[in-house]
């Protein structure tokens, strides 16, 4: 194996892991980053930091922005005659207080724990469903965790079943716009008119949803998020929308990295998978490690609304502090050999979720897919082998794979 060798410069150290040759093991160039961060790129206004203290405090800072708006790049970009409109935005995961505290107090209604609950019949169901399909052909991401997050968004918001696949096509082209803030990923005006078109096609689609529940409402996500009031208000159609595009593209992808990342990580260790298959109350704890050891998100950022002081580095206001989650969740400062895959550690922090006011809101409902999906697949297949080398999408801030071949080597159990 050759061992690559590592850039002396942090702008090289940060650009190297974009680099579609390390995809499949990041952890090395986030490692060779973090060691250079916290480091400034006064050229694409940011500031990159790679410890766990230091992103825990970006997440928690009361002057870290995720409105686009606020940052010297878009504010450039308008004064050089881009449309402001393009970076208009209702959705609450780009919003700022506020406006992201009145909309997530409203959306948080119809994401009561009471839902989320209710939703463990269905999603066993359909995993039932999805893991004849692995049985058939052995991909774990194409039938299993790719049509699973998907498929429960849209029955949770009362899609018809015959529209569930191309929501899950239309998710899957606009998420890979949340790699825009980063330079280096390479062309950002690549697929970007198909992005464009999916999302217009989404927009359509839910607005349309929505006049029907006005008028006819039923025991869906969508008549909740319609009936949502808080101190007299409710949300606006653009809102609904905006925040129903938010379940495809943040609710969906990450939930796919995660459960592909948990899987390939149980059949690389050994013992992992049967230990899992033997005791199911211990998926908690694999799916939380997961989320630690191969984060579904691997980068974040945050604007500075004015100047922000991060442990001793600032980062000027309107600039950008990018933070190398891939790098904190490995960080030997906060954890106890971070490098190895241990879903016995003991209690433990992650920022897989975010922290703070943008703390995820469908966390409890990617948790209970992952833990649903990877205990009926181990217990279902307890002799499961890796069959060959997974195949990882472009994406960068949610890398995760597009293809986990696997043998279902025994006699599998009932399901």
């Amino acid at each position: 194996m050759t061992v690559p060798t590592i850039p002396a410069s942090p702008q090289a150290r940060f650009e190297a892991i974009f680099d579609p040759a390390v995809r499949a093991d990041p952890y090395p160039a986030f490692r060779a980053a973090g060691h250079a961060a916290p480091f400034a790129l006064p050229e694409f206004n940011m500031v990159v930091f790679g410890s766990y203290a230091d992103c825990d405090q970006i997440l928690r800072h009361p002057d870290g922005a995720v409105d686009r708006r606020k940052s010297t790049l878009v504010r450039n970009a308008i004064a050089g005659g881009a449309d402001p409109a393009d970076f208009d935005t209702h959705s609450f995961l780009i919003l700022d207080p506020p406006d992201h505290t009145r909309l997530r107090k409203l959306a948080q209604k119809a994401f009561s724990p009471r839902r989320i609950r209710q939703l463990q019949p269905e999603i066993t169901t359909v995993v039932d469903e999805l893991l004849g399909r692995v049985a058939d052909t052995g991909d774990v991401i194409e039938n299993l965790a790719y049509p699973l997050p998907v498929i429960v968004i849209c029955r949770l918001l009362g899609v018809p079943v015959e529209d569930e696949p191309r929501f899950g096509h239309a998710s899957k082209l606009i998420a890979q716009g949340l790699d825009d803030f980063l330079p280096a990923v390479g062309d950002l005006d690549a697929g970007r008119q198909e992005r464009l078109d999916a999302a217009t096609w989404m927009y359509d689609y839910l607005r349309e949803l929505i006049r029907e529940r006005r008028s006819a409402p039923r025991d869906d996500l969508m008549s909740a998020l319609v009936a949502a009031e808080e101190a007299g208000e409710h949300l606006t159609e653009d809102e609904i929308v905006a925040t129903c595009e938010l379940l495809f593209v943040a609710g969906h992808e990450t939930t796919v990295n995660l459960i592909g990342n948990a899987t390939l990580a149980m059949l690389t260790h050994p013992g992992q998978w049967n230990a899992a298959a033997e005791n199911p109350d211990r998926m908690p704890a694999v799916v939380e490690e997961t989320l630690r050891w191969d984060p579904p998100v691997q980068l974040s950022d945050r604007i500075a609304e004015r100047d922000m002081i991060i442990g001793d580095t600032v980062v000027p206001a309107g600039d950008s502090a990018v933070m190398l989650l891939g790098a904190a969740h490995r960080d030997h400062a906060e954890y106890d050999r971070p490098d190895d895959f241990d879903p016995d550690r003991p209690a433990f922090r992650h920022l897989a979720f975010g922290h703070g006011a943008h703390f995820c809101l469908g966390a409890p409902l990617a948790r209970l897919e992952a833990v649903t999906a990877l205990t009926a697949l181990t217990s279902r297949f307890p002799h499961a082998q890796l069959a060959g080398d997974p195949t990882y999408r472009p994406n960068v801030s949610l890398r995760g794979m597009s293809h986990l071949p696997v043998t279902l080597t025994g006699k599998p159990t009932a399901p």
